[in-house]
């Protein structure tokens, strides 16, 4: 993150891709800045009004035309305030509606990205772009320009007002401005280059945190208290020295900043000092130039301070518009869309029935970051209906095959056939919404029972709810809980057990009814007896269905009607649980290793 703030150089080219989310925030946007105009002119006329006064009523001693001037001047603060009150009403919704937009057309995207997009990408980090960076661009849009461009424009009166009231003093004064900006560039780069560093001290005392809270448990079993004390100690004495030395240079540039406008002050004082003396000049005059010499400096300071503003802005945007561009890698063709529709607009009614016949046909897959096929030319026909078990060694490859069969992945050559027909030519929406699919992990959404599992078919009744739980004996986690089916999960599904929500994934696949089922280590991470449940359930669920089981127990797969054995990506061995056990080879020795971990499998069952 710090690296990309680090190299980034200003580019219109980068910026222009928010115009998009620009289109519907333009008129608030146009607006805000013409507020900002009217009240950086109303801003800078403001000594003009003290010069008249001074001139008009203070030095003669005079009174006439007061009530005038005070309505004159009043109506003027009327409209720089009026000006400001709707300024910040409108910038406030360019901030909220350009957030929202970004955020949307984001969230969106994610839902369009293919899973492999989702392996390589961290949570954090897709969290960080669209909460952290989209906060940043929002705010520099909404903010930051608008008020750089108050700066500018009251800079701009300020030396107008000065020519039209002495020419001579405005030049003098103007020859500050490039000198107090130099010296504030010098400062201020100094200072960004060491803020980059706290921010990025920052982000490692973030993570030692989310590390220090997470893994205590860790810690403790492996009593590394005070090594982790000391790591941590020296991330914040790293924090703390870069906050210490950016302080000393800010500590160093504000009083600088006031020389420089007491500098400029003195300038006029003097020069403008002469003039009254010498009848040139008059002490209103004097007076609105003292107050320009002072007002000039301030705005150039923050205009120079809001460049960190904008670059940091800037690399957010490369990073939020380039999540929004990630390429889907799992699409499907306009032809499809056009017949089957999108994963937003689908067109069920184009859907054809799938019985869940499967066929790979010369497939071979490499993934797109691997340097070798981990298939090749690869040849099988999964008949409809037929329970196929993968096994193999722990990364051996054992859900490549199921990621194809799926569509999770495309294949780099050959074919994968749904019912005959290319999977290609189908919706990826049609396929997925066929898929029952347990995960090792499940994933439970913050809700209730019942709405866990009502997401496998939104349009379920309580009782089918509630008899797709008693299918695979997840009523027995309902009726422990005292709210029964309306109790909350928590986030994740943190207030049950692995095996609870285990059994509430399943509940919720079964309800959809699919004609393909997968399960992935669907028993790894459950006890006994919730193990004996889920294989219960697993025995009645897959009748019917052409069904991928991965696993490493004997228990779940023995029964499959073809049990392919995996290595290194590749299909070393296939058959049935008694033919492959036949063959002495790989799968007989791997049966070997599953029957010491599985003390209900007897050696007489192994010899058959």
């Amino acid at each position: 993150m710090n690296r990309e703030t680090e190299s980034a150089h200003l580019s219109l080219r980068v910026w222009k891709r928010l115009l998009p989310y620009l289109s519907g925030v333009r008129r608030h946007f146009v607006l805000a800045m013409v507020l900002m105009i009217v009240s950086a002119l109303v801003t800078s006329a403001q000594p003009m009004f003290t010069a008249f006064a001074v001139n008009r009523f203070i030095g003669p001693g005079s009174l006439t035309g007061l009530p005038l001037f005070i309505i004159v001047y009043f109506g003027a603060i009327l409209v720089d305030g009026v000006a400001s009150l709707f300024f910040f009403r409108h910038s406030m919704k360019v901030e909220l509606y350009l957030a929202k937009d970004i955020r949307r057309r984001a969230f969106v995207h994610l839902q369009e990205l293919s899973i492999p997009f989702y392996n390589t990408s961290s949570v954090g980090y897709l969290l960080a772009r669209v909460m952290s960076d989209v906060d940043r661009i929002s705010s520099v849009i909404a903010w930051g320009f608008t008020h750089a461009f108050w700066n500018v424009c009251y800079v701009i009166g300020a030396f107008v007002y000065m020519f039209i009231l002495k020419p001579s003093l405005a030049l003098l004064l103007l020859a500050y401005v490039p000198v107090i900006t130099a010296v504030v560039w010098f400062f201020q780069s100094k200072i960004i280059r060491l803020q980059r560093k706290v921010r990025e001290a920052n982000s490692e005392i973030t993570g030692a945190y989310n590390e220090g809270i997470t893994g205590a448990k860790v810690t403790k079993t492996l009593v590394i208290e005070d090594v982790v004390s000391r790591e941590f100690s020296g991330i914040t004495r790293k924090m703390y020295r870069y906050s210490i030395r950016s302080a000393r240079i800010s500590a160093f540039l504000t009083p600088l900043m006031s020389v420089a406008g007491a500098l400029a002050v003195g300038t006029v004082l003097y020069k403008g000092g002469l003039l009254v003396d010498e009848n040139l000049m008059d002490f209103g005059i004097l007076s609105a130039l003292i107050t320009y010499a002072l007002g000039i400096v301030e705005p150039i300071v923050q205009l120079v301070g809001m460049l960190e503003n904008v670059i940091v802005a800037q690399v957010g945007i490369e990073r939020v518009t380039a999540l929004i561009d990630a390429p889907v890698t799992v699409a499907d063709t306009p032809e499809v869309i056009e017949k089957y529709g999108d994963v937003f607009h689908p067109k069920k009614e184009n859907w054809e029935p799938i019985r869940g016949d499967i066929t790979f046909e010369n497939v071979s897959f490499r993934y797109p970051d691997g340097e070798e096929d981990v298939l090749q030319d690869f040849n099988l026909h999964i008949p409809a209906g037929t329970t196929v078990a993968i096994v193999g060694e722990t990364g051996a490859g054992k859900s490549t095959l199921v990621n194809l069969a799926c569509r999770f992945f495309e294949p780099t050559k050959g074919r994968v056939l749904i019912d005959g027909k290319d999977s290609r030519e189908r919706s990826t929406l049609w396929l997925h919404s066929a898929l029952g699919y347990v995960l090792q992990t499940p994933f439970l959404f913050s809700g209730t029972i019942m709405e866990n599992i009502r997401y496998g078919r939104l349009d379920a009744t309580d009782e089918e709810v509630i008899e797709a739980a008693k299918l695979v004996s997840a009523d027995v986690v309902a009726v422990r809980l005292p709210k029964g089916y309306h109790e909350p999960v928590g986030e994740g599904g943190d207030r049950l057990s692995s095996g609870e929500k285990q059994l509430i994934s399943l509940a919720r696949a079964v309800l959809a009814d699919p004609p393909i089922f997968v399960l992935d280590e669907a028993t790894a991470n459950v006890d006994t007896e919730t193990e004996r449940l889920i294989q219960n359930a697993i025995s009645r669920v897959l009748k019917g269905r052409t069904s991928f089981i991965i696993a490493h127990r004997l228990s779940t797969i023995r029964g499959a009607d073809l049990i392919l054995v995996v290595d290194k990506g590749r299909i070393v061995e296939k058959g049935t649980h008694l033919e492959l056990l036949r063959k002495g080879g790989r799968y007989a020795a791997l049966c070997r290793a599953m029957q010491l971990r599985e003390e209900h499998f007897s050696v007489p069952e192994l010899e058959e």
